[in-house]
């Protein structure tokens, strides 16, 4: 429930350090609001290229796809990933992840024992889930962005529209009392003046 608005002049200035504070904190918002709506605009075709080199790899891929199902070797064995390395940024105060590289689970194996295209295979495939899971982190990293985006846009509406115009009115309301309590108590001393001197001149 709101506090009840008091009409006095320590409410006053309550009521405009307030709304000093938003109006100061109002710009950074819209800021931070600004710089996350340029970072999202500029991902968008770096998201869109990601994809298409996914899925041109993976056409790549489906003229090698009768092999794989050859009995002598399973190519999901060198796909395994160890480790996916990445780092973290920091952008417009979000800590996003970065891609850096995928680490894959390294497996021996002859040349003279395995098919002629294992090599090519591996790398291929290698390469395609590399470019997937940078692709994945790329969209991970749009939507704590965009998150992000949502909850200062919230922000700078409350501040905009909501908090500002409310202590505005708020010390508009202020104003208007004490001045009318002002023009109240020079009336009153008026009156009690002219009472004082009626009574001297008796």
């Amino acid at each position: 429930m709101a506090e009840k608005l008091k009409y006095n002049k320590t409410a006053l200035k309550a009521q405009r350090d307030a709304m000093a504070k938003y109006q100061k904190f109002l710009p950074i918002l819209q800021l931070k609001k600004m710089q996350l709506q340029l970072v999202i605009r500029q991902m968008e075709p770096v998201i869109e290229e990601k994809r298409r080199m996914v899925r041109e790899t993976a056409d790549r891929v489906s003229a090698w796809s009768r092999y794989f199902t050859d009995p002598a070797v399973d190519i999901k064995d060198f796909l395994d990933i160890e480790k996916i390395v990445t780092h973290r940024d920091n952008i417009a105060g979000v800590d996003v992840p970065e891609f850096k590289a995928v680490v894959f689970k390294e497996r021996p194996y002859s040349l003279f024992a395995t098919p002629f295209w294992l090599d090519t295979a591996i790398q291929v495939m290698r390469h395609l889930t590399a470019l997937r899971e940078e692709l994945r982190l790329l969209l991970q990293k749009e939507r704590l962005i965009q998150d992000e985006l949502r909850i200062t846009t919230q922000r700078c509406n409350l501040f905009e529209k909501k908090l500002i115009p409310e202590l505005k009115e708020n010390i508009r309301r202020i104003k208007i009392f004490l001045g009318d309590e002002e023009t109240a108590a020079v009336g009153r001393a008026k009156l009690a003046k002219e009472k004082i001197q009626q009574n001297e001149a008796r």
